[in-house]
């Protein structure tokens, strides 16, 4: 009887679920009319012409760069609040969040000394720091932090690394810590091999910007199509953002580890070559 009544509750509800997607389909398909394109809104996504906002009252900038100052002063506060008032009270039996925060420090600890194990003191601050930005950016867009536009218009922020200068800004930090890293380790062979990868910026920088782009063209499709935001478009965003999120997370702070790992490798001295001549005078009088 349990599972009678069990496989008619997912019928259903299965048929309850198809019939409101139907629902939202067809209601979509009839109510296409709206302001701009579809194009218009894609070319606006991407290069923010005319949604800009005001920064400060001074200069008009893209939304990108607003969720960047925002985004800071956020990590900024909350840096200061754990360290004031969370680490004096972490114990040796960690509770949930010192587990959380120590899980989080441990991974880029790991990361560093995995793939750079000569030297990976500053490697590991600047891999955590990267990656929570990163992580933490990806996922402001799913608040939905509204702000005015120039034009009077209701825009939420996008994520920070979603404009190509932000990625761009984050692909030559991570490649200056990786030729300085070289630098003092080798000296100018280790700048030399950082500088033979000369084109790892510019693919780091256009990996992270390509991928936050996808995902944000392809929700603005999916919330430009289906009007009501019902079902479909909450899924699509909250899965592309968490995917993203993780994925470039992690390719590039693993991208940064191994490169500076490979350019702050020690050399071994070479050996001085012994002449012939005396190493064969030292295997006679040996024979002697």
């Amino acid at each position: 009887m349990d599972k009678q009544k069990r496989t008619r509750v997912l019928v259903i509800a299965g048929l309850i679920l198809a019939a409101l997607l139907c629902a939202v389909i067809a209601l979509a398909r009839g109510h296409t009319g709206g302001r701009e394109s579809i194009q218009e809104a894609m070319k606006d996504a991407v290069l923010h012409e005319t949604g800009k906002v005001s920064l400060f009252g001074l200069v008009e900038v893209n939304p990108a760069v607003a969720a960047g100052f925002v985004l800071t002063c956020i990590l900024l506060f909350a840096a200061l609040l754990i360290r004031l008032f969370a680490v004096p009270r972490f114990r040796e039996v960690p509770g949930k969040a010192q587990l959380l925060l120590e899980t989080a420090v441990g991974y880029f600890d790991g990361l560093a000394k995995t793939n750079s194990p000569h030297r990976h003191g500053f490697l590991s601050f600047y891999l955590f720091a990267a990656g929570v930005y990163i992580f933490l950016g990806t996922l402001l867009e799913l608040f939905g932090l509204q702000a005015v536009s120039t034009a009077g218009r209701s825009i939420s922020l996008p994520a920070p690394l979603s404009d190509i200068n932000a990625a761009l800004a984050m692909g030559l930090l991570s490649y200056g810590v990786i030729l300085v890293g070289g630098l003092r380790a080798n000296g100018l062979r280790g700048a030399g091999a950082a500088l033979k990868d000369f084109s790892l910026p510019i693919s780091m920088s256009f990996r992270l910007f390509g991928a936050l782009l996808s995902g944000l063209l392809v929700t603005e499709l999916v919330y430009y199509t289906l009007r009501l935001s019902f079902v479909i478009p909450v899924f699509v965003g909250i899965m592309f953002t968490l995917l993203h999120a993780l994925i470039q997370t992690y390719v590039l702070t693993m991208l940064v580890s191994v490169f500076y790992g490979e350019c702050t490798e020690p050399h071994a001295p070479k050996e001085k070559k012994q002449k012939r001549g005396r190493a064969a005078v030292k295997d006679a009088e040996t024979a002697a």
